[in-house]
């Protein structure tokens, strides 16, 4: 949808805004622009609109080369939604909304009965606040106006310069979750500046971490949380974020000290073990710790009557386990796709080393990303 092949910017006092900087965004994406202050990202905003020209490279909107096209047509074709609103104050709502598809010269009772589809998608019911001015609307309620106003033409692009940002967080947080709502029902394509990673990790569909000019990672927010590219990105997105995200602890982390019992443990005996121990299933072993299957209670319930039999006449032998270097991703997947309590780890001798239960899983869980 937007493309920029090799894209400078130089400034006439020689500071270099962009250094050649080359990305694609995709039509329907929410694509966020993200960095300190100087990287860059509202400088490459900018220049889809022709706001700021660039000193070297192309843009493409559409496979059309945006310098080709006439700036004031250009921008009425794209959504435009800034930090401080810029509502007209002598005009009302509804006006304000309109502005833009009459300046376009539209069919004027479709833009009108668009303002109060618009005004209604947002919460805001049309026959209270069309005929309000700005000043009579909250903060968040004139933001909200901001972007349906983008969004009146129909425009296929929408810039959005840290367009949340001067509110309270109560109203950035709802002003998040709206525009979430609303991308899932438009599906246009976005193109967002902020300077928060909270905000960038919320709504994107891909990330562009920018430093100094250039590029340093373009990624899903899920890749950039577990990837990061480079010490600076780790510093930008911030310890704390990345941990709360972070990698899964190792088996060793999670896995339990087992309930074992040997092959030819008689059922009573089985049954005082587990009452011992609290637990409703033996894991069981033979020689040298050798893992040979699994004894459940109601198994054990179901043959208690046959005094000659011993566990390993009623275990399960077709238990999935896994190997001690493994990852604690695929002993999740495998609990979850046998829809077992009980996964046994195994050394690579296959000696039983300890057990992942359900139980163990969600503890973890619980400690590592519960405060985050």
């Amino acid at each position: 949808m937007i493309r920029f092949q090799e894209v400078s910017k130089v400034f006439p006092d020689g500071f270099k805004a962009l250094d050649n900087i080359t990305f694609h965004i995709d039509e329907g994406e929410l694509f966020v622009l993200i960095g300190p202050s100087g990287c860059g990202k509202t400088t490459t905003m900018k220049m889809i609109n022709r706001l700021i020209e660039p000193t070297k490279g192309k843009i493409w909107i559409a496979d059309k080369d945006i310098s080709k096209e006439n700036p004031v047509e250009l921008r009425r074709s794209i959504g435009y939604v800034i930090q401080h609103i810029g509502l007209l104050p002598h005009m009302t709502i509804g006006e304000n909304v309109a502005l833009v598809p009459k300046l376009k010269k539209m069919d004027a009772a479709k833009y009108q009965k668009r303002v109060d589809e618009l005004l209604s998608l947002v919460g805001l019911d049309p026959s209270i606040y069309r005929d309000r001015y700005p000043a009579e609307l909250s903060g968040g309620q004139q933001q909200r106006v901001g972007v349906i106003r983008a969004l009146a033409a129909e425009p296929p692009i929408i810039l959005m310069d840290e367009p949340f940002s001067a509110l309270d967080p109560i109203s950035r947080e709802q002003l998040q979750d709206e525009l979430i709502r609303l991308q899932q029902e438009i599906k246009k394509t976005i193109v967002f500046v902020t300077h928060d990673m909270d905000e960038a990790l919320k709504i994107a569909d891909r990330i562009c971490i920018m430093q100094k000019g250039k590029v340093v990672q373009l990624d899903s927010p899920e890749h950039v949380l577990r990837h990061p590219a480079n010490d600076f990105v780790r510093s930008f997105i911030g310890e704390e974020r990345l941990n709360a995200a972070g990698v899964l602890p190792d088996i060793e982390e999670v896995m339990l000290k087992p309930v074992t019992a040997g092959p030819n443990r008689g059922l009573a005996e089985s049954i005082k073990l587990m009452h011992k121990h609290r637990v409703d299933s033996l894991l069981v072993t033979g020689a040298n710790d050798a893992f040979l299957g699994i004894a459940k209670v109601w198994d054990i319930q179901q043959h208690y009557r046959e005094e000659e039999l011993t566990l390993k006449d009623i275990m399960t032998i077709d238990v999935p386990t896994i190997q001690i270097g493994r990852s604690l991703a695929e002993a999740i997947e495998l609990i979850s796709e046998n829809k077992v309590a009980y996964l046994p780890v195994l050394s690579d001798e296959e000696k039983l080393v300890g057990v992942i239960t359900r139980a163990s899983l969600v503890d973890v869980m619980a400690n590592k990303y519960g405060n985050a």
